[in-house]
């Protein structure tokens, strides 16, 4: 364990510490899980609708498909994950999907999230998870705002000469601006609140305690919230989910009236 300065029952009960701060390694942790999911899964969960909305066979099928992570148990979810990417070079026997995938093509199996993990390994399944987790709303919600624009647009487009790619960028986002918005605030402020995937992939501490360069501490701010609620034995644990609970609430408003802003002149309604 490595002690900051100040408190020692900080260091003491959150293991490992970076920078001498654990909430600030857990502000760390939510940024980048914000910032990088969120777009990427925006993005995805787009062009998938559009594609869905161009085929017409089986298109109940598949909105069935990418809808069941949405109303599948998040810590079951987590689970399957953790046991997909599971195993390393010292356990060939035991090999997850991922890494069979990966021997599959003559590669050395990685270690994830387990013995031998290093932060960005972990990371990257932390982030695949929630990528993939928040797909299924966002393809439903976007699917019925394309499904809902008029024909007539497309069809003055085609009569104008214009590509599918220009139709898009001219026609589909635009008129669907309003529920994009939406689901961007809506997953900044979801995905700030990340939790029951890291106790299921990582575990219920959120720290690996035998990565590559020693203890790799993956717990966001809602992890370190839950966490000093439970200490209630302690003096002062409370005061800290507290001011903890108030940072969240600060940074979440902050980027909630940030988007407000930009969406005045980025959003057609």
């Amino acid at each position: 364990k490595i002690t900051p300065v100040g408190n020692p029952d900080i260091a003491a009960y959150s293991g490992v510490v970076y920078n001498g701060s654990p909430v600030r390694q857990a502000v760390l942790n939510t940024g980048i899980i914000v910032f990088v999911s969120v777009p990427i899964a925006i993005v995805a969960a787009l062009f998938i609708a559009v594609a869905m909305n161009s085929i017409k066979p089986l298109k109940g099928f598949f909105q069935n498909i990418f809808f069941l992570p949405y109303v599948t148990n998040s810590i079951a979810i987590g689970l399957v994950f953790a046991f997909m990417f599971k195993g390393n070079s010292n356990d060939l026997l035991n090999l997850g999907l991922a890494n069979q995938v990966v021997s599959w093509f003559g590669g050395s199996p990685v270690p994830w999230v387990g013995v031998g993990a290093t932060y960005w390994s972990a990371m990257f399944v932390i982030l695949i998870h929630g990528v993939w987790a928040g797909l299924a709303f966002k393809i439903i919600v976007f699917l019925s705002s394309i499904q809902g624009i008029d024909k007539q647009y497309y069809q003055a487009a085609q009569i104008d000469g214009a590509s599918r790619s220009k139709s898009f960028r001219r026609i589909t986002v635009p008129l669907i601006s309003p529920m994009i918005f939406y689901i961007l605030v809506t997953s900044i402020i979801g995905t700030f609140k990340t939790y029951s995937s890291i106790v299921a992939i990582i575990n219920t501490s959120g720290v690996i305690t035998t990565g590559a360069n020693g203890q790799v501490n993956l717990k966001t701010i809602v992890f370190f919230i839950y966490e000093y609620l439970q200490e209630t034995g302690r003096n002062g644990a409370l005061s800290e989910a507290a001011a903890a609970a108030i940072i969240l609430f600060l940074i979440i408003m902050i980027f909630t009236v940030v988007q407000l802003r930009v969406s005045k002149k980025r959003v057609h309604y």
